[in-house]
Parts: structure tokens; sequence; C-alpha cells
């Protein structure tokens, strides 16, 4: 079994498009969106959700109104003015559980919080594992790893050779619990400077990794300066560029219709299929 990963140094920079395209192409996988704070791969593969499973990812603190003696040292030892008129507010509370260890009365106690759901969804491509973190909650870093936890047992189930994972943007915990069992990385980025920029920290961050990285640049054709220019950076770290995607309103198109890209047709689609034939060759030949 091998996870390719596909992530980005930003949002916006088209890897969901890429991503489920190259879902799309792949036989006999499994596929999992790792993007649990905002994710969308369920907007073009249509999922019927199979089972659903609840997250409880943090704790949040309860004050017991009948122990409480209204000492007041949490309210005044909060950081994040959670508690008032001694009831705790679970949007305001980080469940750090200060007001747990300091109350004299053992009034205070921390529950296990609702974070939020993972389902695994039947689709017209295959089994698909995703998620959605709750409003303002925390730990995604761990919700991402149940995510591809699952993944892992229905590829085994199915025997499944590939997982592939449509990874959250950026450089933070939810990316790091993504990179941790990844074969293969692709990183979508986009002939901007701002996208250069994030592709630097994002390769920082994956050379802590034993993993095989790959980029292509989307929607190249709109500054080719640009693109250039990150295939400049690319060549000088040793970083191969398998792919340049052009800008497609076949894609704006394919979207709007709820299809993958690939599945559209247009030069953008024909540009990803040689990078999934070049990403299959590869890993393949490990």
């Amino acid at each position: 079994m091998k996870e390719i990963l596909i992530i980005s140094g930003k949002g916006g920079t088209g890897k969901t498009s890429v991503t489920s395209s190259i879902a799309a192409l792949c036989e006999n996988k499994i596929m999992a969106d790792a993007d649990v704070d905002a994710a969308d791969l369920y907007l073009v593969l249509q999922p019927s959700i199979i089972e659903t499973h609840e997250f409880y990812g943090s704790k949040k603190a309860i004050i017991d109104s009948e122990k409480c003696t209204h000492c007041r040292l949490c309210i005044q030892t909060c950081r994040f003015d959670a508690i008032n008129n001694f009831q705790v507010d679970p949007v305001l509370c980080e469940g750090c559980g200060v007001c747990y260890h300091i109350c004299p009365r053992n009034a205070v106690s921390m529950k296990d919080n609702l974070s939020g759901h993972w389902y695994i969804s039947d689709t017209p491509y295959g089994t698909l594992v995703h998620a959605k973190l709750g409003t303002a909650e925390e730990n995604s870093g761990k919700l991402v790893a149940e995510v591809l936890r699952s993944a892992k047992e229905m590829a085994e189930q199915q025997e499944a050779p590939y997982i592939i994972i449509d990874g959250p943007p950026g450089i933070g915990c939810p990316v790091i619990s993504a990179l941790s069992d990844a074969d293969m990385v692709l990183i979508v980025t986009e002939p901007t400077a701002s996208s250069l920029h994030d592709l630097q920290r994002l390769l920082e961050l994956i050379a802590n990794f034993k993993v095989d990285v790959s980029v292509c640049i989307n929607k190249y054709d709109l500054s080719e300066e640009q693109s250039r220019n990150i295939e400049y950076f690319c060549y000088d770290q040793g970083i191969p560029v398998i792919g340049k995607i052009p800008f497609d309103k076949n894609v704006i198109n394919a979207i709007a219709h709820g299809i993958p890209p690939v599945k559209y047709g247009g030069p953008a689609a024909l540009a990803i299929k040689d990078i999934w034939e070049i990403m299959k060759n590869k890993i393949d030949s490990e």
C-alpha cells in the first residue's frame, strides 16, 4: 500500500482539483480528505455517507454549581475569559485545565468535547474517508490522524494498493500529521511570489521526512516568468517539476458541475493525466 499525498504551501492553488482528478484516474484505491478544517473534496466526488463517527478532540471545563462556593479563583485565573457568572462558555474555553487544578472545592471537571465528525462514504470513484471539524474547534492534526488511520484500514480490507490523500494547506500540525506515513508527496503551487515563498517553507518542513517529493505548477501560463522562477528554485533544490497545468476554464465548469476536472476534459485534464502517469510509474518502480 502506497500513500500519495497532494499538498500545497497555501490555499487556493487548485490542490483539490488536482487531487480529485488523480483520484478519478487511479484505479483500486482509497481516497482520504485530510483537509479537515475546510474539507471540500466531497464537492466533486459526490459521496454517499455509509458510516458517521464522532470525534472527541479536546476537553472543556464544567463547573458544578452545587460544589462551587463562588470564590472567583477560576474567573481570576482564566486567561481566555471563558467563565462568566460561574458558568463556562464552551466556545471560549480552550480546555487548558487551569480552573480544574486551582479550584479548592473540586467543583470543576474536564469533560470530553464533541469536536467534529468523520465519515466513510461511497463515491462513483471509490471509497472516501473524510471529516468535518466543528466551528472554532482544536486538534485538527488529531482528526487528520483518525481519517488516515481509517483510510489505511479500508485499504487493507479492500486490498487497495493506493491511498490518495487531499492534504491540508500550509505547514502546521495537520500537514505534519498527514506527512507522517506518506510515500510520495505532490506539491501543487501556482506562479506567484507568495506561492514560491510558501513552497520554500513547505520544502523545509518536508526535509524532515523521508519521502519522495515532486512539484507541479498550476495555471503556469498566467505568469510564465514566475513559473520559471519556481522551476529554477526547484532545480537548485533537486526537486523535480513533473508537470505544468495551463489555466483552463474547463476546470471551472467541471467544479460547477461537481465532477473532477479530468472527467470534463480540456488542456488542464490532459496535463493532469500526464502528471499521474509520471507519479504512477515512479511509485510502481520503487
